[in-house]
């Protein structure tokens, strides 16, 4: 009988290795072989319109541009800081980031189910957070530019070129283990579209290119500011203090500093989060609440943090004058911004993929689940009380 449980163990272990071997391989051709000959693009093209619905492949010319763009990223920011970002409005998306905070702030004093221990602690990472905008200052100077790309480039040997560039991020990767953690590094160039908190260093970034139109202009009525970037940085801000974030303290140590009865009390907010979310379908597919928790928490606190940041704004500057043409209040343009953050047009293929796979929800739902459990919402579009989007008992953890 030993026997046999030790051929069964030695084959089971043997075809564990082939099956890691091949997914490694796989991996591999995936990731090069976009940078091969049209045959070997063309079979992945395949590929990728069965997982996510693609339809064309990338032109030859955006193609060089989006691995221009992950190879020297930094490099191309330079230019796009340059000639598409002020730092008159680096100056201003501070301002509204302080603004945002101070929301946080006011708002943790008013929380019923926070005790004064937790936030006292929620004040204090608050507080530590660190918060990177537009670009990493090195930008401005050529010559720390040039000693990020420590590689080979010929312009003869494209391939190459793409291996020279990986080999060298890896060996700098590794460099990095055995040393400090630099907490101000940038993991994105600036004009990404996109933002993040990092829990393990307690750090906010949001590139210039996120901080544009439509999310953000400083010649922007402030509504339309608040209701754009202003949900995103409240989005990011309530980050530190979700399912995922709240592990982490104030010096980005993964260390429990909530009181157990605050903690309890935030899971059985959680769970009437998870249970909304349940409720809602896409072609009969059910979105995963439990899966997509910290964003949807995430979503909900940063449109009501930019709300009251905005109702400050206007009680410290006046009201602003109504946009000629338009039949919408100033409070009435905030909660569209915040809708057209995430407006977006997937295939089926690609929301199927992502409601098995991400972490955000649809994004339509993204909207509905936030702007519904809201009462401002509701009291500012006239919505009956106990209608689908003013519903009488509400989801809140902010």
């Amino acid at each position: 009988m030993n026997n046999i449980y030790f051929y069964i163990a030695k084959t089971f272990k043997a075809s564990l290795l082939v099956v890691l071997h091949n997914y490694m391989l796989w991996r591999i051709v995936a990731a090069l072989s976009e940078h091969l000959s049209t045959a070997f693009r063309s079979t992945i093209h395949e590929f990728s319109r069965e997982i996510d619905g693609t339809e064309r492949q990338l032109e030859l010319g955006r193609l060089c541009l989006t691995q221009a763009n992950k190879h020297f990223g930094m490099a191309l920011g330079a230019l796009f800081v340059q000639e598409h970002f002020s730092s008159h409005s680096r100056a201003k998306v501070q301002e509204l980031v302080q603004d945002i905070k101070h929301s946080l702030e006011v708002r943790l004093q008013e929380l019923d189910w926070m005790d004064a221990e937790t936030k006292e602690a929620a004040k204090a990472k608050l507080q530590y957070m660190m918060v990177m905008t537009g670009y990493p200052d090195f930008l401005l100077k050529p010559e720390l530019i040039d000693q990020e790309y420590g590689f080979d480039v010929n312009e003869k040997t494209y391939f190459k070129n793409i291996l020279n560039s990986i080999k060298f991020n890896i060996k700098l990767s590794v460099k990095k283990i055995h040393k400090e953690v630099d907490k101000t590094a940038w993991l994105l160039p600036p004009q990404a579209l996109n933002a993040y908190y990092l829990p393990n260093k307690n750090q906010m970034v949001f590139p210039a290119g996120i901080l544009q139109p439509t999310l953000y202009d400083p010649e922007f009525p402030q509504s339309l500011n608040y209701g754009g970037i202003g949900a995103i940085i409240g989005h990011e801000l309530t980050h530190g203090y979700d399912d995922w974030g709240g592990q982490y303290d104030r010096h980005g140590n993964l260390k429990q500093w909530w009181t157990e009865e605050s903690f309890r009390k935030f899971q059985k907010k959680a769970e009437c989060i998870i249970k909304l979310y349940d409720n809602f379908t896409v072609y009969n597919l059910k979105v995963n609440g439990r899966l997509t928790l910290g964003e949807n928490i995430a979503d909900m606190g940063g449109l009501k943090l930019s709300y009251y940041a905005y109702q400050k704004w206007v009680r410290d500057h006046g009201p602003e004058r109504p946009l000629p043409g338009l039949k919408y209040t100033h409070e009435q343009l905030l909660f569209i911004a915040f809708a057209q953050n995430w407006c977006m047009k997937r295939r089926s293929q690609s929301i199927y993929l992502q409601l098995l796979t991400d972490k955000h929800a649809p994004e339509h739902y993204r909207v509905i689940g936030s702007v519904s459990q809201f009462d401002e919402f509701g009291r500012v579009f006239h919505c009956p009380r106990g209608s689908p989007m003013h519903p009488v008992d509400k989801c809140s953890v902010w």
